[in-house]
C-alpha cells in the first residue's frame, strides 16, 4: 500500500460557505490523526472519502480508489465509525453488527460469527442481545467500533471515537487503536481532542476553517513556534491569522 489517502484540489461548499478545501494532501499508511475544533471540516472530509458526500471540486483517492467514482470499492476495504449514531431501531447489538457484515457482502452465518468475535474483542459479551437503542453511550460507541471492524478492513476511519465516553472508556478505545496498530492496520482518527491523537498517531494533520493548517508528528508540531494550533479548543481568528 503506497498511499493511504490522496487529495488534489478537493473542495466542498455549502452554498457560499467553504466547508473544506485542500490543494494537495498525501497521507501514508500508519495511524494518522485529523485534529481540529468542531466545524473545522473533519467530518465533511471523511464523508467525501467514503463517497457519502460529493465534492464541489477536485478529487480524493482512498487506497488507490477514486472516492467519488469507486465508492463501493472504497467501502469494501474501509471500516468507518461515524460520529453520529446511525442505528436501526429494534435490532440487538449483535444483529446491528451482523447486519454491517452482511452489507459488506458476508454470508449471514459468517457475519454473525464475526460479530460475536468483534463484540468479544470490545468487551460487549453481556450486551450483545440487548436492544442497541436502549444502551448507554459507552456501549453504543463500542458497537459502532465493532461494525467498523466486521469486514477486517485495510483502513479504519474513526470520527470522534471517544465522544461521550468516560476517561476509562476513552483509554480503552486508545488501547484498542494501539492494538490494531501493532497488527499493522492503518487508521485515520478524527478528533477535536489533542489527547485522542497524541498517544497513538504517527502523524497529525491539523484543520481549521476547512483548511489544512499544519502537518507533522506530534513532536514536530509541539516543537514548532506555531504549537498553539494543537490546542484547538483555544484557537481564535487572531491565532489563525498568524499561522
Amino acid at each position: 500500500m503506497s498511499e493511504l489517502i490522496r487529495l488534489e484540489k478537493l473542495k466542498r461548499l455549502y452554498g457560499a460557505h467553504l466547508a473544506f478545501e485542500a490543494d494537495e494532501v498525501v497521507l501514508q499508511p500508519g495511524v494518522v490523526g485529523l485534529l481540529g475544533p468542531n466545524g473545522a471540516g473533519k467530518s465533511t472530509l471523511l464523508n467525501m472519502l467514503m463517497g457519502l458526500l460529493a465534492p464541489s471540486a477536485g478529487r480524493a483517492w482512498v487506497l488507490g480508489f477514486d472516492a467519488a467514482r469507486e465508492s463501493c470499492k472504497v467501502r469494501s476495504r474501509v471500516g468507518y465509525m461515524p460520529e453520529n449514531d446511525s442505528f436501526v431501531a429494534g435490532l440487538s447489538v449483535l444483529q446491528f453488527v451482523s447486519l454491517a457484515g452482511e452489507l459488506c457482502g458476508q454470508k449471514a452465518v459468517d457475519a454473525r460469527r464475526r460479530a460475536h468475535e468483534v463484540l468479544s474483542l470490545l468487551g460487549l459479551e453481556e450486551a450483545r442481545y440487548r436492544l442497541i437503542e436502549e444502551q448507554p453511550t459507552g456501549i453504543r460507541q463500542r458497537a459502532k467500533l465493532a461494525q467498523a471492524l466486521i469486514n477486517n478492513p485495510d483502513l479504519l476511519i474513526f470520527d470522534e471515537p471517544t465522544t461521550g465516553l468516560d476517561p476509562i472508556g476513552a483509554r480503552e478505545v486508545k488501547e484498542l487503536i494501539l492494538r490494531l496498530k501493532e497488527e499493522g492496520k492503518s487508521i485515520l482518527l478524527s478528533s477535536h481532542r489533542l489527547a485522542d491523537v497524541e498517544d497513538v498517531c504517527d502523524r497529525v494533520t491539523v484543520l481549521y476553517g476547512g483548511k489544512k493548517r499544519a502537518e507533522g508528528s506530534i513532536d514536530e508540531l509541539l516543537s514548532s513556534p506555531q504549537s498553539t494550533i494543537l490546542e484547538t479548543d483555544r484557537l481564535d481568528e487572531e491565532t489563525i491569522a498568524s499561522i
